[in-house]
């Protein structure tokens, strides 16, 4: 008996609980999630409540989300209004002070993201116009640095002793996105002004970055179903710029992009918009890789 007790405290000594516990993450995204994974590695334990091939404005708040966020040590937000239909009353019954915005726990991943499309007013009758700029701001590699500063602190104000492996985590994430940019670049560089139509106004970042030219989109408003006035009003567009490509997503349904390719010969490209929309996107440098993979094809 004495030394079944002995061999249990020197076990409690050696090993103490704080030391091997994981900080427990709640993303609203995958891409949240693969950043937060990639600075964190084996001190965090992540789950991203919507998933890469789902529209991240429409979530269904199941209580299975409510119950991860009860148990989180720390929340992270694409924020600006994004995720308004349905992250606020997750937060709210998970009755979890730690992760409530304010606390130590809740880090809004868009702190210090230079916005894009920033409106002067607000008038439902635009559609779902974004108060506070468009939040897509992922889509642009080089914001994912700043993404990443965000999370990184978020740890550190968990796990102040991790500070060092945090940082270092961080300047690799860096340095490899630095390098990536160049290359995709590089790639996208003879493609520098060409004109594309979208479905959705979620590439603003990604247009920015990589040198396109949207030039209309198949919803006539933000989040108002393509109607036949905008898809021949596209038709007219596609066919006097000559251009090849609509970029789509996943959640969009082919239907209206299929009108147009049908009367123009424009392809149709569905491009992820998150980390896990298709089963070759493990992280958030694969995200990039594929669509500008895709992109260039189709222009090809």
């Amino acid at each position: 008996m004495k030394l079944l007790l002995f061999f249990t405290l020197f076990a409690f000594a050696g090993f103490p609980a704080d030391a091997a516990k994981k900080i427990n993450v709640v993303a609203t995204t995958t891409d949240l999630k693969s950043i937060t994974e990639l600075i964190g590695n084996d001190k965090v334990d992540v789950t991203a409540i919507a998933s890469g091939f789902q529209n991240p404005h429409f979530v269904d708040p199941k209580p299975s989300y409510i119950i991860k966020l009860s148990k989180a040590d720390m929340f992270i937000t694409v924020g600006l209004d994004l995720e308004t239909g349905w992250s606020p009353q997750l937060l709210l019954s998970s009755r979890n002070p730690k992760i409530q915005k304010g606390s130590t726990g809740y880090v809004d991943a868009s702190a210090g993201i230079s916005l894009m499309q920033v409106p002067s007013g607000f008038n439902r009758a635009e559609g779902d116009i974004h108060i506070y700029g468009n939040p897509h701001y992922w889509m642009d590699p080089e914001n994912g640095k700043q993404i990443a500063r965000n999370i990184c602190d978020g740890l550190e104000r968990l796990s102040p002793e991790n500070k060092e492996f945090f940082e270092a985590n961080l300047k690799t994430f860096n340095d490899k996105i630095d390098s990536k940019v160049k290359e995709w670049m590089l790639k996208m560089s003879p493609h520098n002004g060409t004109k594309i139509i979208a479905y959705h106004n979620e590439w603003c970042y990604f247009e920015n970055r990589f040198g396109l030219k949207i030039v209309d989109f198949l919803e006539p408003k933000p989040g108002i179903p393509p109607t036949p006035t905008q898809l021949q009003k596209v038709i007219s567009e596609v066919k006097s710029d000559h251009i090849k490509v609509i970029v789509s997503s996943p959640y969009f349904t082919p239907t209206s992009s299929d009108v147009v390719s049908q009367q123009t010969g424009a392809k149709t490209i569905v491009l992820a918009t998150s980390v896990g929309a298709f089963d070759s996107i493990k992280d958030y440098f694969d995200l990039f890789d594929y669509d500008i993979d895709k992109l260039i094809e189709g222009l090809k």
